[in-house]
């Protein structure tokens, strides 16, 4: 690595390290109304049928996946 190469990385380093650092504020408030049951069952149902269905399929399926043809 260069003379300059090297100089201008530490110049990037400590130019990062003056930076000021912006949190985030996130206050939570209780929910408005109450989630009922077929609320739930809704937003399980799908979750299950999003993400673990076709996984169960690719996983179900990996022995013909790993055959060549």
């Amino acid at each position: 690595m260069s003379l300059s190469t090297a100089q201008l990385l530490r110049g990037l380093a400590g130019l990062t390290r003056r930076l000021p650092v912006q949190r985030a504020q996130i206050h939570s408030k209780p929910p408005r109304e109450e989630l009922g049951t077929m609320d739930v069952a809704v937003g399980l149902t799908s979750c299950f049928l999003c993400f673990l269905l076709p996984s169960g399929w690719v996983l179900s399926h990996l022995e013909s996946y790993k055959k060549r043809e």
